[in-house]
């Protein structure tokens, strides 16, 4: 496979719910460099069908292909549901999604054999979870429950408000009545809620955050290809941010999460593409 081993790692989201995913990349993988693309002029994928979200996710990986990216991640549950399949068979480099890692974790850590999965409407619906468990642990039971006021409550900011804690009671009240011991939490913006997740559901959950569990599984797919970055090969700028819309507001966002200063966040037409 000739592919520049220092070249840059792509990481893709509806939004900003994929800085999650390269928050952990940034702590666990700290020689790899990152091109960043979140589509916030088009944020939810949620609610949309397969062939949109399909369709905005070449276009994205196209750009991203532009920039030069050795690997691909992608950092979106509903992506990985609808479109990863479809996009791995026509790409040339290694590309992964969100869904797999988490489960594999979940599947293992389970004493009581119910998992829930939280995420967007299409997350849910497309029930990809459910296989994924289901294959790696037949006797699993898997409770799905979109959750679709998340992700808009943590693209505003609300991630410790009275609003968010109210909305996360009444969505996870039925998971909590079936008695799941596991909960995946599977949109990359849910880990920014994580800490009121936890309060509802209570210290007994295992909450699986399939963004770090992502971050060792690119660690691992570099590393058995041979493309793990060189530290010698870091740049004064390792980390590029890209988004289709609001870049200040996603500048100031990124700064308040991530390992890392966010100076400038490039907005692009991602319709070119």
């Amino acid at each position: 496979m000739n592919i520049d081993r220092n070249a840059p790692v792509g990481v893709f989201d509806s939004g900003i719910g994929g800085l999650t995913v390269a928050r952990e990349i940034m702590r666990n993988l700290p020689s790899e460099k990152i091109v960043y693309f979140g589509d916030t002029a088009r944020v939810p994928y949620g609610s949309k069908s397969k062939d949109t979200v399909l369709r905005y996710s070449r276009q994205i990986v196209h750009f991203l292909k532009n920039q030069g990216v050795k690997a691909i991640v992608v950092a979106c549950n509903t992506a990985s549901a609808l479109a990863l399949g479809d996009i791995k068979k026509e790409l040339d480099i290694p590309i992964i999604g969100v869904i797999d890692a988490g489960a594999k974790v979940a599947a293992a850590e389970t004493k009581n054999k119910k998992i829930g999965v939280i995420g967007t409407v299409a997350t849910i619906d497309s029930g990809i979870h459910e296989r994924v468990l289901k294959e790696l642990c037949p006797q699993v039971q898997v409770i799905g429950k979109a959750c679709p006021l998340f992700c808009p409550l943590v693209e505003e900011g609300w991630l410790h408000d009275d609003v968010t804690t109210k909305v996360a009671e009444r969505y996870l009240e039925e998971l909590k009545v079936c008695g799941i011991d596991t909960l995946i939490l599977g949109c990359t913006h849910y880990p920014l809620i994580r800490s009121t997740i936890r309060e509802v559901m209570g210290e007994n959950v295992r909450l699986v955050n399939p963004a770090y569990e992502t971050a060792l599984e690119l660690r691992d797919l570099l590393s058995e290809l041979d493309l793990t970055g060189q530290e010698n090969a870091q740049e004064e700028f390792p980390y590029r941010f890209y988004v289709s819309d609001l870049a200040e507001k996603f500048t100031d966002f990124a700064n308040s999460i991530l390992p890392y200063d966010v100076s400038m966040t490039q907005k692009i037409d991602i319709e070119k593409y």
